[in-house]
């Protein structure tokens, strides 16, 4: 079954390296919440999942790479949404799946770890850009069925109350609060006449 974007799996030939990964990146997980960002070196990490640092360092060569797997191959918890023809229900699905993931420790710290080097270490704000980007583009797949595609903009506008309340509000995303930023997302891009200019847009391509 093919891995949906927010889940990027490396290609390994030998299956030996694939499970190494996998083993690295769910003690990293574990470790993470308990030491702190700081206290996650590739000293205490090679202890614990029982590895040599030069094998950190040879799939991993800097700490914002290790960071960014930690968030991109996070574990399957079961709710990414399916594609469909629905737009709110897909961006519903989609906010309910990130809710979801960034309520698993490990992710969490990953992500306010990234964010929180990327002012000063170029390498974590190259993988910052490059996960908004992975995640624009999942939900831009999950809505090609509908015909309409997200400019950047729409989807800050969509995914930011949520971090907001998350991490600056310090407090709970509930079905409710949900609901209420889709329908007004939704509404703004009706207004702003983005889903029929998708709409139009992808009809032309696919011609």
């Amino acid at each position: 079954m093919q891995q949906p974007l927010h889940r990027r799996q490396p290609t390994a030939d030998d299956p030996r390296v694939q499970r190494t990964r996998s083993r690295v990146l769910a003690v990293a997980r574990e470790l993470l919440p308990e030491l702190g960002p700081a206290g996650l070196t590739y000293a205490a990490l090679a202890e614990r999942a029982d590895v040599t640092r030069q094998t950190l360092y040879r799939h991993w060569p800097t700490r914002a790479a290790l960071l960014f797997d930690l968030i991109l191959e996070g574990p399957d918890i079961g709710t990414y949404p399916k594609p469909g023809t629905d737009v709110r229900t897909v961006a519903t699905a989609w906010l309910k799946s990130l809710r979801a993931g960034v309520s698993v420790p490990g992710l969490r710290a990953a992500v306010l770890a990234v964010s929180a080097e990327a002012d000063h270490d170029p390498d974590s704000a190259q993988a910052l850009v490059r996960i908004g980007a992975d995640r624009h583009a999942s939900l831009n797949k999950l809505l090609e069925p509908s015909g309409v595609w997200i400019s950047e903009d729409d989807f800050t506008l969509l995914y930011g109350p949520v971090l907001a309340r998350l991490f600056l509000d310090r407090g709970k995303v509930t079905d409710a609060f949900i609901d209420a930023v889709v329908a007004q997302w939704h509404s703004a891009l009706q207004h702003a006449g983005a889903l029929k200019r998708s709409r139009k847009s992808s009809s032309r391509t696919a011609q």
